[in-house]
């Protein structure tokens, strides 16, 4: 009698193995695409789930805390558009455009014409077309050696936009992309864009979510920037506010050409597990880039942030700077590699991660690794783990501040500081609100200092 294989799959495994198989008819694209699919999904059904023996995963065991995967979301209908477009009316616009994809879906209807020198199409005609260049930057095989999340959204991507900036472009106002979840039932939705900036241009790109739309489910996206030679490139990210239970896997790539200037900036406040793993390469000479984040964390959130930085140009300059608030019983992550390889002489790389711990429940978990195959180089990391300053908060509160002012007015430094550098007021206005909000609902839990009850 042939022996009899048992699958060691988990239930998470098996249902988006099923879910790939009922869905890869349905999903744009001509065979080209199809072939990347599979190969893609070949990947993840190759290696599963990450899990703690996977080293860039060893502190978010994917396997062990996605219990099940959600179904697919549906195409949004008209009555769960009406209320996204409501809440999008009283929310602030900054002028450059505000794109809405909604379960996955990009919605042309909620969102705006870009200015002169910028075009937008969705993912799902894109790959329909199937022209070449742009679905190889959409597939972005060079990135993330094999990472089984990139893989799954490469092999189950819906629908997301596609935005082009002509050479030369100056677009003053930020671009936003917004996420939205409408569906009814939690359900799970993956997204893919890309951004192409052309020579010398300059944009911004905001994204954010909305309403219970990206803070609810589960949330697969991936964000693609190739920037060209001498182009300006700033982009934020705001995952805030999503519901206890939620997942969030948000992958991100950029690609720098020659003499290139990128500035990112990401504020995290979520319930649930988020994971932000960004990916960016030094492809051109004397480019120049900015990694930064402020995740805020309490209650048994898990957030995770994890960096891939390659260094192949000349003359480049990287800085990464990354901070963490944890009270409660949360858990912060954040890891970090930058890899110089032989060629990438001159290079001046510097990585920061810093976290303050207010409750001896939280954990802190920081992994910074240099990895440096040239010889003239000079490349640094550090990380700092502590509680606050106790002579600071004595000075406050010897004038006047509670305990409880005084650790706020702290703690909102601490954070505010690096959102401050965005570079946009509107921006920072927006950043600055959601670390005052956080903060707010803290106190209003009546969480003093340490993280005690009080």
């Amino acid at each position: 009698m042939p022996a009899r294989i048992v699958s060691s799959r988990t239930d998470a495994e098996v249902a988006l193995a099923d879910a790939y198989g009922a869905a890869k008819t349905r999903l744009p694209g001509g065979e080209a695409v199809r072939h990347l699919r599979d190969d893609a999904f070949g990947i993840f059904a190759g290696a599963g789930l990450p899990h703690r023996r996977v080293e860039a995963w060893h502190y978010t065991d994917l396997r062990s805390l996605m219990r099940e995967a959600l179904p697919v979301a549906a195409r949004p209908n008209g009555s769960s558009l009406g209320a996204i477009n409501g809440e999008l009316a009283g929310r602030p616009s900054f002028g450059g455009g505000r794109l809405v994809v909604v379960d996955g879906t990009f919605v042309p209807s909620l969102s705006d014409a870009l200015p002169e020198g910028a075009g937008v199409r969705s993912l799902a005609d894109v790959l329909s077309e199937g022209r070449p260049e742009l679905i190889d930057l959409l597939a972005a095989r060079d990135f993330g050696e094999g990472d089984a999340v990139l893989a799954l959204n490469a092999a189950m991507m819906q629908d997301g936009v596609v935005i082009e900036i002509d050479p030369g472009a100056e677009i003053v106002e930020p671009i936003e992309i917004v996420y939205a979840t409408a569906s009814a039932q939690p359900a799970a939705s993956f997204f893919r864009s890309l951004v192409v900036v052309g020579d010398g241009a300059k944009v911004r790109i905001a994204e954010s979510s909305i309403g219970r739309g990206g803070r609810a489910g589960q949330t697969f996206g991936c964000l693609v920037f190739k920037v060209g030679d001498r182009a300006e490139v700033g982009h934020t990210a705001a995952i805030t506010r999503s519901e206890a239970g939620s997942l969030r896997l948000d992958s991100f790539v950029a690609d720098l050409g020659a003499r290139a200037q990128f500035d990112s900036f990401a504020l995290v406040d979520s319930e649930g597990l988020v994971r932000r793993q960004l990916f960016m390469r030094f492809s051109g000479d004397d480019a120049k880039a900015q990694l930064r984040g402020v995740s805020l964390c309490q209650g048994r959130e898990h957030v995770d942030t994890t960096l891939d930085v390659v260094h192949r140009g000349l003359g480049c300059e990287g800085r990464e700077h990354f901070r963490y608030i944890l009270d409660d019983a949360a858990t912060g992550v954040f890891q970090g590699r930058i890899r110089v390889e032989k060629q990438a002489q001159k290079t001046d790389g510097k990585m920061m991660s810093r976290a303050l711990v207010l409750s001896d429940e939280a954990s802190m978990h920081n992994k910074p690794e240099l990895e440096i195959f040239a010889d003239d180089v000079a490349c640094g990391h550090g990380a700092t783990v502590g509680s606050l300053n106790a002579d600071q908060l004595f000075y406050l509160r010897a004038r006047g501040l509670d305990k409880r002012s005084a650790e706020s007015l702290l703690l909102e430094a601490f954070a505010g500081e690096l959102a401050d550098e965005v570079g946009h007021e509107g921006l920072v206005a927006r950043f600055r609100a959601e670390i005052a909000h956080w903060l707010g609902e803290r106190t209003k839990a009546g969480k003093g200092s340490g993280g005690s009850k009080g």
